[in-house]
């Protein structure tokens, strides 16, 4: 199991409607994660938007990589339609997918 933290910036703007969108997330966005080995995910945001994500990914047979997390829900057609209609609500170019604008933070330190 891979431990995976991650950043990103949602529009001050926009803060409060990006929050009612994950207090309804889709079932079967989160059925999506759940079989693509995305568990524990947590999402954290500091007052000016700015976002820090968490997650464990892997199940020990497959490779257990931020990568290969986010290549198998690449797949997933609800996480395309998902990321389409979060797209705007981040600080990333227009036209991207905020799953691909992740930037991945090195785990320095875990107590178990």
């Amino acid at each position: 199991m891979k431990r995976v933290g991650f950043l990103l910036k949602v529009k001050q703007d926009r803060i409060d409607e990006y929050k009612a969108h994950h207090r309804a997330v889709w079932p079967e966005m989160l059925d999506a994660l759940s079989r693509n080995g995305w568990h524990n995910y947590s999402l954290f945001m500091r007052e000016d938007g700015l976002m820090f994500g968490y997650f464990e990914t892997g199940d020990g047979e497959a490779e257990d990589t931020f990568a290969a997390a986010l290549e198998s829900m690449s797949k997933e057609d609800v996480n395309k339609r998902w990321q389409d209609m979060m797209s705007p609500f981040f600080e990333i170019p227009e036209g991207a997918h905020p799953d691909s604008m992740m930037v991945e933070l090195e785990e320095v330190f875990h107590l178990e």
